[in-house]
């Protein structure tokens, strides 16, 4: 299959129908600090922003810089908590990206990635194109080898019961992954 991802205004052949919206293009302030993440990883974890939701680069940008700014001026972290996030527009918008070692899931930054949809999903759900950008970004981490094939799909909730309990990433949002594949609500400690 012929990829691309679409990061910072350049095309990099790695993957397919995913245009990633670069921490550039969002606006993002540039992280205090980085951590590499070794590749490949087991987990892929599943949040949601808990904001308000957005249907467009502009509107979903703004909500970007507000949650970085929280990340980085509230809980002091390095740059925003997520590998990736993604709008009710089904663009794929750049947090830490692969490679990089998030502040997404406690005791588990180091051995996933995550990604967060933009908005509350409590009761209702991602839009289609959300939810089928997941599921590409997801493939395309695999085919690239940022997840192992083998890896398992969870959410925040699962990781972080027993430490920081969270109905994150929604409800809705939970029951329609765990009908994904690779789903496991138990995650390895």
């Amino acid at each position: 299959m012929g990829f691309s991802l679409i990061v910072g205004g350049t095309s990099d052949r790695i993957c397919d129908n995913i245009h990633v919206i670069s921490r550039d293009d969002w606006g993002a302030r540039s992280p205090t600090t980085r951590s590499g993440l070794s590749d490949p990883v087991n987990m892929f974890l599943v949040h949601h922003t808990a904001t308000d939701t957005c249907d467009d680069v502009s509107s979903c940008s703004s909500i970007l810089r507000g949650i970085q700014n929280y990340h980085i001026n509230n809980k002091e972290w390095s740059d925003i908590g997520y590998s990736f996030l993604i709008g009710g527009d089904g663009q794929v918008y750049e947090g830490r990206g692969w490679g990089v070692v998030g502040a997404h899931t406690y005791n588990y930054n180091r051995r996933g990635y995550a990604v967060s949809f933009i908005g509350n999903f409590e009761t209702t759900l991602p839009s289609t194109r959300a939810r089928n950008a997941a599921r590409a970004l997801i493939q395309c981490g695999v085919d690239k080898g940022h997840i192992n094939e083998d890896y398992t799909l969870h959410g925040h909730r699962d990781a972080d019961r027993r430490v920081h309990p969270t109905v994150c990433p929604g409800q809705r949002l939970y029951d329609e992954i765990s009908t994904w594949p690779h789903f496991d609500s138990n995650v390895p400690r």
